[in-house]
C-alpha cells in the first residue's frame, strides 16, 4: 500500500489558517472563508485516512463500503469548492447590486440534491449488487464535477472581467486578478481532469479508481485532482482578513 503524507500537510495548514484568521476576527463568527478552510481540512484528512491507514484498518472490505469511503471525500470536496464558487458569487452580484438572496439557499438546496442522489445510488448498490450501479455512481461524479468546473468559470471568469475593468491604479486590482485568475484556471483544470478521468473509469475497467486496485496510479490521480489543487489554492487564498480597529481607537491624522 502506498502511503503518503501530503493530505496530511495540507490538512496541517488548513488547521493553521483558520486558527490564523480565528485570532485575527474572532468576533465575525463562522464567515465563509472559515467555512472554507474547515472543509478543506475535513477533505484532506479523510483522504490522509484512506491513504495511509486504508488497507490496515478496512481489512474486511465490500464494495459497497469501499465506494462510499471513496466517494465521500469527493462528495465534501465539491461542496467545498462549489462554497467559493458561491463567494464570487456573492461578490459579483453585490458589485452589479443584483439580488443575492436567493444565491446561499440555492447553494444548500444543490448540495441537498447531490447528496440525496447520491444516496440514493449507494442505497441501490447495495441491495441490487448490480455493476450498472458503480458505473452510475461514476458518471453522476462525472456531471457534477462538470457542472462545479462550469460554475467556476462563468463566476470566475465574470469577476475577472469586471476586476480588469477597474482603473489601473485602484489598489489591490492586479492581486486580486491574479487571484482570481488563478484560482479559476486552477479548479477549472482539476474538475474537468475528474469529470473525464471518472468517466472513463466507468466504461473501462482497466482506469478503475479505487484505492487499491492501482495505489500509485491513484495517488497520483488524486494529487492531481486534490491535494495538489488544494494546496495553490490554500497558498494563493492565504492572505488573512483586515484587523477590525476598535471604535475607541482614532489614528493620528
Amino acid at each position: 500500500m502506498v502511503k503518503t503524507q501530503e493530505p496530511a500537510e495540507i490538512e496541517n495548514g488548513n488547521m493553521v489558517q483558520l486558527f490564523r484568521i480565528q485570532l485575527r476576527v474572532p468576533e465575525y463568527g463562522w464567515t465563509t472563508q472559515k467555512v472554507f478552510h474547515l472543509m478543506n481540512f475535513i477533505v484532506n484528512g479523510l483522504r490522509a485516512i484512506l491513504f495511509g491507514l486504508y488497507k490496515d484498518v478496512f481489512l474486511i472490505r465490500p464494495k459497497a463500503l469501499e465506494i462510499v469511503l471513496l466517494d465521500l471525500p469527493s462528495l465534501l470536496f465539491f461542496s467545498t469548492y462549489t462554497l467559493l464558487v458561491l463567494f464570487w458569487a456573492e461578490i459579483y452580484h453585490q458589485a452589479r447590486s443584483l439580488a443575492i438572496d436567493k444565491l446561499r439557499p440555492s447553494y444548500y438546496i444543490i448540495n441537498g440534491l447531490v447528496y440525496f442522489t447520491q444516496a440514493c445510488i449507494w442505497i441501490y448498490m447495495r441491495l441490487s449488487g448490480s455493476p450498472a450501479g458503480e458505473e452510475v455512481a461514476k458518471l453522476f461524479f462525472s456531471v457534477i464535477s462538470f457542472c462545479t468546473a462550469l460554475g467556476f468559470l462563468i463566476y470566475g471568469g465574470r469577476l475577472f472581467v469586471m476586476l480588469s475593468r477597474f482603473p489601473i491604479e485602484s489598489r489591490g486590482r492586479q492581486k486580486k486578478l491574479h487571484e482570481v485568475g488563478c484560482v479559476t484556471g486552477i479548479c477549472c483544470t482539476c474538475f474537468l481532469i475528474r469529470c473525464f478521468m471518472v468517466a472513463v473509469s466507468a466504461f473501462n475497467k482497466k482506469a478503475d479508481l479505487a484505492v487499491l486496485t492501482h495505489p500509485l496510479l491513484n495517488l497520483i490521480y488524486y494529487m492531481v485532482v486534490e491535494i495538489v489543487p488544494s494546496a495553490l489554492v490554500l497558498f494563493i487564498l492565504r492572505k488573512l482578513p483586515p484587523k477590525r480597529i476598535s471604535d475607541q481607537y482614532h489614528p493620528i491624522r
